[in-house]
């Protein structure tokens, strides 16, 4: 204003410039006061409900009242359960962006629908969505149950559809409850056109609508007729998945009395803590989701482009899109698309990277979910049926992080999957489109006879092999001297999905690295491709490995670029012919370089993966009757070709290996090996048949020197003969004993253990001789030898530190093996509870793989989550559990 220029009066006479200006100021200033704050601005101010209580300090944000009582008498408040100032904050702000009179802040979005629900007594009924968010269903069943409230689940996006049950006189309709959008269809629930009918046939129902897919910001369902509204504070209110919280909001006086009654009573009201968290995340609300449903707006527009079908209410194409623009002033974060195949949906949800999995939604992160196999998995599959719930949908919320990211990662997932291909390479993006899922497409069965051929190319496979330890003869070995190996059931596994976007990766979550390689830009001319396995006597191609190392591996890491090379090397020479699009993900149970013969578990499980999927061995056929939990399964000519690869494998890793380790990963049971030196012939003789052995290995996390050991004991066999010549001998003697030991079939099982177990005390004295041994690994024998227990343990390996081994015997108690494992435990040792001699590689013969059950959404939700997902979240730890969940393993 005072920038503009005098005014006139008609006669010409000018009025002084400062009275015209203030008469002109204070009348805008004041209609500007006049006007409502807009959402956002309301968001970020939060105003004091009570003005006589100030704090004393002039904060400029809510305290927090972390106390459970209240002193004094008559005070405004006395207990935390009936009310606190941060709560009340809270529940001020929030009813003044709900448009609402009242407000209250409960511990969950289903503790807001429990409270609401006491609002209804036995006999009443309640008219629901047949699209409700699962954990409301099973509220609904719960009442059903053990408060006699029916509930007829109704297609609400039809209002007509309730008048049978509205206009029934014998129907107690007590509750209509809402959902709009549905979660997780998006369907479109026309609110003030269902509370015209019920207030016309039954005016006493309260109408009760769940806004959490819309937030405040978006919808206010109050203002179109609902009595009452709630909301999960977890979702778009708090926005960071930091807190559990949930809001009701009404405007009648009675309802109101009677809710807050129920929460004081039942005690269920917000923390203060949790209070002032969600405070400080409504302050920015609107910020989040205005840039959470643009992007949102991208990504449905880019799915609806490929031509899935897409459901949100953004779209033009949308069946609700008009009513949904009258209720609401945006389309949210939340939408879904079917792919038509709900094995194609598993591969692309497991094969994103930026949008996690995970059930809820309404954060800053971005989420990707199959709401049958999670949110929703509480409801019976006929149920779902009904209600035409696709088991293929795949749902997206979407956070805040850049569009371009989240629409890259989407289309990686979509490509690796298969469910688009590329049609056209130029410009930035690629032009894509849909592939087209045919009406069945079921997926290569995995329990082909042995000789029968594979007629499809396999989905997926999970394979696993054994590590292996040195039971008798370490170090003696070197000196032509026979020593005992064993198979450890502590294993490596891998699994092996397909993808459709020409390319091979190799996932190794414990080295938390992935490689993915095109595969039409690996160097196939360097490869002479055999049908034959290769023979011991080979050796890798050198200018291929080197190659490889200088231009194609991924990693600087020693030991993965070993695994990387090894990978590589086989895969180019087992599918040279067919070159397989394939995802490689490896995980070991074994702890990983403490010569318990991780690298060689890891090169049986490539070798056997690439040869199954490559069509190159005949799947084993299990018996539903008496198949020996798939023992003896796979035939010995595939374990020979299997052990041939892996054999090349580790000559990739190590150089020259002796073979001992491949061959314990491939065959499982033990072998007797004897070096060949000085001329004399090296044997390497299997010893199967024996039953396993339960063994503890304990890692006593001291590192050694291998090579340094070993050139210990030869050095001192050179200057001391005569001590170290005959403790080999003696040596000798042991392994000879064991190996007679573990073929007897005649032998008892107590007799055998007893022997084993002296074995174990003499090699172990002999190895501390050679001047092997350590202080930890001794405390670990003094401490397992302690009564009650009285076990035998003995270093395996190259020994200076690295593991020790203990003979547990049948008979020995669980409790009493817990008490050993606490005891090492305590003095710092990390225990393995395995048994040794058992199984060789095996493969899960079947395609239709288990799916993992998890709990979420606070310990009630089941999510159903696809088999990979487990298998790379799941701790190294966990890995053997995982495995014998599964039905339908084969193995040498």
């Amino acid at each position: 204003m005072s920038n503009s220029p005098p005014s006139t009066t008609e006669s010409g006479s000018s009025t002084p410039v400062s009275s015209v200006s203030h008469s002109n100021q204070s009348l805008t200033s004041s209609l500007l006061r006049a006007k409502p704050y807009r959402f956002a601005t309301q968001c970020a101010t939060v105003d004091n409900p009570d003005p006589s209580h100030r704090d004393q300090y002039g904060s400029s944000s809510v305290p927090i009242y972390q106390t459970a009582t209240f002193k004094g008498m008559g005070g405004q408040y006395d207990y935390t359960r009936s009310g606190n100032p941060t709560r009340s904050h809270l529940e001020h702000h929030i009813a003044k962006i709900s448009s609402a009179r009242y407000a209250f802040a409960v511990t969950s979005g289903m503790g807001a629908l429990d409270v609401i629900f006491r609002l209804l007594k036995p006999g009443d009924s309640i008219i629901a969505g047949n699209d409700l968010y699962g954990g409301s269903n099973r509220l609904l069943t719960y009442l059903k149950a053990h408060n006699g409230i029916h509930t007829h689940h109704l297609g609400t996006t039809r209002p007509d559809t309730l008048l049978p049950v509205l206009q029934n006189p014998d129907e107690k309709v007590a509750m209509v409850l809402l959902e709009t959008p549905t979660n997780p269809l998006l369907q479109i629930v026309d609110i003030a056109a269902i509370a015209q009918l019920v207030r016309r046939y039954k005016p006493d129902a309260v109408i009760v609508v769940d806004n959490t897919m819309m937030s405040p910001y978006l919808q206010r369902p109050l203002e179109h007729g609902a009595d009452v509204v709630y909301d999960s504070g977890t979702k778009y209110l708090s926005g960071h998945h930091d807190l559990m919280a949930g809001v009701i909001c009404c405007n009648r006086d009675d309802v109101a009395k009677r809710i807050a009654f129920t929460i004081n009573s039942i005690g269920n009201g917000l923390p203060p803590f949790d209070a002032f968290l969600l405070l400080r995340g409504v302050k920015t609300l609107a910020l989040r989701l205005d840039k959470q449903q643009a992007t949102s707006q991208l990504v449905a527009e880019y799915l609806d482009d490929l031509g899935f079908k897409v459901n949100y209410p953004g779209l033009k194409n949308h069946p609700g899109k008009a009513i949904h623009d009258r209720l609401a002033s945006g389309a949210g974060a939340v939408l879904s698309f079917e792919t038509k195949d709900k094995a194609l949906s598993e591969r692309i949800v497991g094969a994103a990277r930026l949008w996690g999995i995970s059930v809820s939604f309404g954060c800053v992160n971005s989420l990707i979910s199959m709401p049958c196999l999670m949110s929703h998995a509480s409801i019976d599959p006929k149920v779902r049926k009904e209600r035409n719930l696709p088991e293929d949908l795949i749902r997206l919320c979407v956070g805040i992080e850049d569009p371009e990211d989240l629409i890259d990662d989407l289309e990686a997932a979509l490509l690796e999957a298969g469910a688009v291909r590329v049609v056209d390479e130029a410009g930035e993006r690629h032009k894509l489109e849909r592939v087209v899922c045919p009406d069945e497409a079921p997926l290569a069965s995995l329990s082909l006879s042995e000789g029968a051929q594979v007629e499809e190319e396999l989905e997926s496979l999970i394979v696993s092999a054994p590590g292996k330890v040195i039971l008798f003869g370490e170090h003696a070995v070197v000196h032509g001297i026979t020593a005992i190996v064993g198979s450890v059931d502590l294993r490596c596994y891998a699994h092996v999905e397909s993808r459709h976007d020409g390319k091979v990766a190799l996932n190794l979550p414990d080295f938390d690295f992935t490689a993915i390689w095109d595969i039409a830009t690996l160097p196939w001319d360097q490869v002479e491709a055999s049908a034959k396995a290769p023979r011991p006597e080979s050796t890798p191609d050198a200018a291929l490995l080197s190659l490889l190392a200088d231009k194609i591996v991924q990693s600087r890491e020693p030991k993965v670029v070993q695994s990387e090379q090894a990978f590589l090397y086989l895969y180019m020479h087992l599918s040279e012919q067919k070159r397989l699009s394939q995802t490689f993900t490896v995980r070991s149970a074994l702890p990983i370089g403490a010569g318990l013969g991780s690298s060689a578990a890891f090169s049986v499980c490539v070798a056997s993966a690439l040869l199954y999927t490559h069509s190159q061995l005949p799947l084993p056929r299990l018996s539903p009757e008496g198949h020996h939990d798939g023992r003896r399964s796979i035939a010995h000519n595939a374990a020979e070709v299997v052990n041939a690869w892996a054999f090349t494998a580790e000559k990739i890793i190590h150089g020259t290996p002796s073979g001992v380790d491949n061959t314990v990963a491939s065959w499982g049971g033990a072998i007797a090996f004897t070096k060949a030196v000085k001329g004399r012939a090296g044997s390497l003789e299997g010893l199967h048949g024996f039953k396993s052995i339960r063994f503890l290995l304990t890692d006593t996390k001291v590192s050694r020197n291998t090579k340094a050991l070993v050139e210990g004991v030869a050095k001192r066999k050179l200057n001391e003969p005569d001590l170290v010549n005959p403790i080999l001998l003696s040596i000798q003697a042991i392994a000879d004993e064991a190996r007679r030991c573990l073929l007897d079939t005649e032998m008892g099982r107590k007799e055998q253990l007893r022997t084993l177990e002296g074995l174990i005390d003499q090699n172990h004295a002999h190895l501390v001789s050679l001047g092997v041994g350590h202080a930890a690994l001794e405390a670990i024998k003094a401490k397992t030898g302690e009564e009650p227990w009285k076990l035998h343990t003995k270093l395996t390996g190259a020994g200076g530190g690295g593991c020790a081994v203990t003979i547990i015997p049948d008979d020995f108690s669980e409790a009493a093996l817990d008490d050993v494992k606490a005891s090492l435990h305590d003095a710092g040792f990390e225990t393995y509870e395995t048994k040794v001699g058992g199984s060789g590689f095996g493969i899960l013969s079947h395609n239709n793989l288990n799916r993992s059950v998890v709990e979420a959404e606070g310990g009630a939700e089941m999510a159903v989550l696809p088999d990979v997902v487990r298998f790379k979240q799941a701790p190294a730890s966990e890995l053997a559990a995982w495995a014998q969940a599964e039905s339908g393993w084969a193995y040498v």
